[in-house]
């Protein structure tokens, strides 16, 4: 019976290709298309500016609108330099709080508002006068509002009910008159409202002056008096979404980075909502899946117009936070967040040769082990050499390296992964089945393995650098493996990465 080894020289002659060189040989790909390039990848800076201009997202209480009602969902205003006609909610992660009808209080209540949070007044109201009029606020992340008890002029009830509201950090608290619902429907029987926002706003913002119908005719059209601001003085920690890590910030620069997928305008200030659209966007081609975020405030005009959520197949940091805006632009409140990936090392760039050189291989890293079966040699290997890789210039290769056998080699994270029971993770990776040309790399494969458990096997026949992702449930300490390759059928692993989902 013919050897392996003799059976892989028959297949290299029958397609005539007596100069093979194999990748321990420092052979040359049979074409490497799809490497990352990250050139003309950085942020679109300018997109994203022309749209600041063109959002509307400033609201305020309506005169129609019950009190008391949840928060709505954080929703998308913009996507991408396309202004939305209707903003669409950001879905819910299970990680969020509910969004329950808000508790009302009774105007007997006692409002204590001890060990809550501490507010300045930022404006203050022009007088209730009979001539007097003045304006609620349209500002932008209008959350919500309640009625308070109008025998006296409420502060204390109105900063308790942004105490309780999620994401509060400021209140407009204001007379509403000639409201028929306010004076009649509602049950608080009062005509002073407190609304509460995302953001803090001033008196500039002031721009809501009544004048609606609301009593049939000839009764008065609505108009608004002592209207008054409040800010929250210090704001609570923002808390890191599950499955990042915060990298910078806050700063009052955006990134200018490369690797840049596209960006989205929320209707508030989210890290969370920011997060759930990192892991739904759409792959790119060239870099994977979403690995980083940043999300800034954009001032227009001195006035907070929109929350930017920009998005990154590449990790950045604060040293590439350089935009600061432009003209009546400013960036504030920039904040950037990486995915944590449970594999150390995904991209085999801790392996370099140890005399300096471009080019080695070895089957054992710090962080990595490239196993044989019985009998194999070389059948899965991590190579340092630029030319072999999808990013960096290290790689794992699957298929005896130096044609001695036609054996699948295993390739396994050097450490069991660091992973939380029940939650579920994406398993995200590159292949390349190039090397040795359309014939031979036709019966190439790669397996994921999950626990010793077949997750998928991909039969990657001939195709330059491509993306992959499986979905797996944690049992904690999991065992990561891929498997596959058989020389001459290679298959370059590069890029890996395990995100929870």
């Amino acid at each position: 019976m013919l050897s392996s080894r003799l059976l892989a020289l028959v297949a290299l002659a029958i397609v005539g290709t007596d100069a093979f060189v194999y990748p321990v040989d420092r052979g040359t790909p049979a074409d490497n298309a799809n490497a990352l390039d990250l050139s003309n990848t950085s942020t679109d800076s300018s997109s994203i500016a022309e749209t600041v201009t063109q959002v509307d997202q400033k609201g305020g209480a309506t005169s129609d609108a019950p009190p008391n009602q949840p928060p709505p969902e954080t929703a998308v205003t913009a996507i991408d330099g396309n202004v939305l006609d209707t903003a669409v909610p950001v879905s819910s992660s299970p990680t969020r709080r509910s969004l329950d009808l808000l508790p009302k209080r009774e105007a007997s209540a006692k409002f204590r508002r001890q060990d809550l949070g501490k507010y300045k007044q930022v404006f203050a109201g022009t007088g209730t006068g009979p001539d007097d009029r003045d304006g609620s606020i349209q500002g932008t992340a209008y959350l919500t509002y309640t009625i308070v008890p109008n025998n006296t002029y409420s502060v204390e009830p109105c900063l308790a009910f942004c105490d309780r509201v999620p994401g509060c950090v400021f209140a407009n608290l204001y007379y509403e008159f000639n409201n028929l619902g306010l004076d009649h429907e509602f049950s608080e029987g009062s005509n002073l409202k407190c609304a509460v926002y995302g953001d803090v706003h001033t008196a500039a913002e002031k721009t809501n002056r009544g004048g609606q119908q609301l009593y049939p005719a000839p009764g008065g059209l609505t108009y608004i008096q002592q209207s008054s601001g409040y800010a929250l003085e210090q704001w609570a920690d923002i808390a890191t979404p599950d499955g990042y890590e915060q990298v910078f910030g806050p700063l009052e620069a955006a990134n200018n980075a490369p690797g840049y997928m596209g960006f989205a305008f929320l209707d508030r200030y989210d890290v969370q909502a920011c997060a759930d659209l990192c892991k739904k966007r759409g792959v790119d081609g060239n870099g994977g899946a979403c690995k980083f975020f940043n999300i800034w405030r954009a001032v227009f005009s001195d006035k907070p117009q929109t929350y930017t959520c920009s998005m990154y197949y590449e990790v950045a940091d604060a040293s590439t936070a350089n935009n600061y805006g432009q003209g009546d632009l400013k960036v504030t409140q920039s904040r950037g967040y990486r995915r944590k990936s449970v594999v150390p090392d995904g991209g085999f760039e801790s392996y370099q040769c140890s005399d300096g050189s471009d080019f080695c291989y070895t089957t054992s890293t710090s962080t990595w082990t490239a196993t044989s079966p019985a009998g194999g040699n070389l059948d899965a290997t991590i190579f340092h050499h630029q030319s072999y890789a999808h990013s960096g210039n290290s790689v794992a290769i699957l298929g005896s390296a130096n044609g001695a056998d036609l054996l699948p080699g295993t390739l396994k994270p050097a450490n069991h992964l660091d992973t939380v029971p029940g939650k579920t993770y994406t398993i995200q990776f590159f292949t390349s089945s190039v090397y040795s040309g359309p014939v031979l790399e036709r019966d190439s494969f790669v397996t994921v393995l999950w626990n010793g458990q077949e997750v998928q096997t991909f039969h990657t026949e001939y195709a330059p650098w491509a993306y992959h992702e499986v979905t797996v449930t944690a049992s904690g300490n999991d065992e990561l493996a891929f498997t596959g390759g058989k020389s001459t059928a290679y298959v370059f692993v590069d890029d890996v990465y395990v995100f929870q989902s």
